[in-house]
């Protein structure tokens, strides 16, 4: 049994259809993260779950019973919202026990529970502080335990790490995976920081225009996208557009023009025959070596010749922004050590990259919608 299934659920924001017919099961003790861009409908989706919004259709099944129509209270969910929503007139020790006390639960019970997750995030020591006296990751904590007091059989996280200094939510992503991974409850988060899905997820869904587009795997959806709205939104894509030359080898279009660019694919591709298509190329998988201003050598498989336009240092990697003859640009990401300095703007360079490094996807619309 699915500790969520998700049945049909739409809802609309007057003319805005913000969910639209999407179905989801989630296993026990999964931790699944709903990413997308600003406007996708993955809060929307969040906050039906939790009881804070009733759908305009559709189900909501949780340990296999029907809760779509029951307020927030009765749904047996935890939640840790973006603020944290900490009661700012009671202590850490008292803002754990809050729902627990909501839920008449002996003053024994109450006293043991408490200690018992304060001693999982690791707070023990700061029972008696209130929340301005905590840091935000500590606050954050305290959220969490919170939630986990009552023993829900879903945990929900809205943005949790939002409110984060950028060193401290690296830190409690790793946090974050210790607790739950303790409890074992299952996890739905809601985020926009695509390095915090991929992190912390053991299944991620896409929802793009309302729809969700994908659901898989940290590694299926990086490396084997659904579609074009998957492949641009999940990490940084390159994408070239191509048409059939024969024996099954693609030419790249203007944008790589000069001579024609050959695109070898794996002899096992299914689409060797396909007039027009379209590849996703990641930055990382593309090989860079300088070669001579001006030297055009005749077009090889998966290889082509172009210029820096742009470079920046990131302390793990170069970003280099390379324009082909064509005046088109692919994105590489290369690891510093590769270079001795930063190349400068105008510097000739040769790209090249594997056959099964080109990732063939179906088009689609503007909205996400395939």
């Amino acid at each position: 049994m699915s500790a969520i299934d998700i049945h049909g659920v739409e809802h609309r924001f007057g003319a805005l259809q913000a969910l639209d017919g999407v179905d989801l099961s989630i296993a026990p003790g999964e931790f699944f993260s709903l990413l997308g861009p600003s406007g996708c409908g993955k809060t929307t989706l969040l906050n039906i779950i939790a009881g804070f919004l009733a759908p305009g259709a559709g189900r909501v099944v949780v340990g296999g019973k029907d809760i779509t129509g029951l307020p927030p209270h009765q749904r047996d969910i935890g939640m840790v919202f973006q603020s944290y929503a900490l009661f700012p007139h009671l202590n850490v020790f008292d803002n754990v026990a809050y729902g627990l006390r909501v839920r008449k639960a002996k003053s024994d019970d109450i006293r043991a529970r408490v200690s018992e997750m304060l001693d999982l995030v690791r707070l023990s020591e700061l029972a008696q502080r209130m929340p301005h006296q905590l840091s935000g990751g500590q606050q954050q904590r305290v959220a969490i335990a919170r939630a986990l007091a009552i023993r829900p059989q879903v945990l929900l996280l809205d943005e949790p790490l939002s409110n984060l200094d950028a060193k401290l939510r690296k830190e409690m992503q790793t946090e974050l995976r210790r607790l739950l991974g303790n409890v074992g409850v299952t996890t739905v988060m809601v985020t926009h920081d695509q390095e915090e899905a991929l992190g912390l997820s053991d299944r991620i869904g896409i929802l793009g225009g309302g729809r969700l587009q994908q659901v898989g795997t940290p590694l299926e959806l990086y490396r084997r996208p659904a579609n074009r709205f998957v492949g641009e939104f999940v990490g940084h894509a390159n994408l070239i557009e191509a048409h059939a030359g024969g024996n099954g080898i693609f030419l790249a279009n203007r944008h790589f023009a000069g001579p024609a660019t050959p695109l070898q694919l794996q002899p096992a591709n299914p689409h060797a025959g396909t007039r027009d298509a379209l590849f996703l190329l990641r930055p990382e998988r593309i090989r860079l070596a300088a070669t001579s201003a001006g030297e055009h050598p005749a077009a090889a498989p998966n290889s082509v010749t172009g210029t820096v336009r742009d470079a920046s240092y990131t302390g793990a990697e170069l970003h280099l922004t390379i324009t082909l003859p064509g005046g088109g640009e692919l994105v590489v990401e290369t690891p510093e050590a590769n270079f001795t300095a930063v190349p400068p703007a105008g510097t000739a360079v040769r790209l090249a990259w594997n056959a099964d490094d080109l990732t063939m996807l179906p088009a689609a619309d503007g909205d996400g919608r395939s």
